[in-house]
């Protein structure tokens, strides 16, 4: 009997390790830490590395990408992200009209300072550091917010390299970081999300087939709708190959390119509008 392969997803390429020691140095004169997450798996955006961190610190939640995302379901999970130190933005970042609503955010949450410099006749500057996990759109965010492309953006995982500074109007700094995952994804649950919106390499995956039809399952589980409309009847890469006509040139299924097409339906919003978490 053949063995089945363990599709153990593990990536934290070496550069993570020295932005989370660079994050952790920066904390100490940061005012605001905005934390951006993909609202297609908010969730499992929450590194818990960059979650203790950031303790003490007020913190902007931006629920980002909602436009691919299930807005109700996300709603639901944004209630919890509101407390006395801690406020939420849903939104799409390549939307310039966002820009206000973030900036208001992040004064608010900054008012303390402001209010100690303002006793003095000083005008504070709020410096804010943006983060969370590999392609969760920061860098698309801070050019926004900047009105420039100073940030590198990209849709793939590990686009910024290293820590860019930025000024947002006369009042605030921000502060452009890569992205950053679990030292140790113990939580394959939590992983195979991460890997479905992007968040982490196709090529460090053991068997793209596998995981494609594990996606398969959740969305007819949970958006079984969204997926007969756009594959109908089909539950197998096999019967998406033959629905796809993808045949390799002796006549057998080609399971890996239907594998690939699901992932990239669903990560270019070709499914429907859909949160994993």
């Amino acid at each position: 009997m053949e063995e089945k392969r363990i599709n153990k997803i593990n990536w934290f390429p070496g550069h993570m390790t020295k932005t989370l020691k660079e994050i952790k140095r920066l904390l100490l004169n940061i005012d605001v830490v905005i934390y951006i997450l993909d609202s297609r798996a908010p969730i499992s955006s929450i590194n818990p590395s960059l979650n203790k961190l950031s303790q003490n610190k007020p913190v902007l939640y931006i629920f980002n990408k909602i436009d691919l995302a299930d807005e109700q379901r996300v709603k639901e999970i944004a209630k919890n992200y509101k407390t006395e130190n801690s406020d939420y933005l849903i939104l799409n970042s390549i939307s310039t009209n966002n820009s206000m609503k973030i900036k208001q955010k992040i004064l608010f949450l900054g008012k303390d300072k402001i209010d100690k410099f303002s006793k003095k006749g000083i005008n504070a500057i709020i410096r804010a550091i943006v983060i969370g996990v590999p392609n969760s759109g920061k860098s698309t965010l801070v050019n926004s917010l900047c009105k420039k492309s100073k940030a590198l953006t990209g849709n793939r995982p590990g686009v910024t390299k290293q820590i860019q500074w930025v000024a947002i109007g006369d009042n605030i700094e921000l502060c452009d970081t890569p992205g950053t995952l679990y030292p140790n994804l113990q939580n394959q649950d939590v992983a195979k999300k991460l890997f479905f919106i992007g968040s982490i390499k196709d090529d460090v995956i053991v068997d793209i087939c596998e995981l494609a039809q594990d996606l398969i399952n959740v969305l007819n589980l949970k958006y079984q709708t969204n997926w007969q409309n756009r594959y109908q009847d089909a539950h197998t890469l096999e019967e998406v190959a033959q629905k796809r006509g993808f045949i390799l040139s002796k006549g057998e299924l080609d399971i890996e390119r239907a594998a690939y097409a699901i992932i990239d339906d669903f990560r270019k919003g070709r499914i429907g509008r859909i949160t994993l978490d």
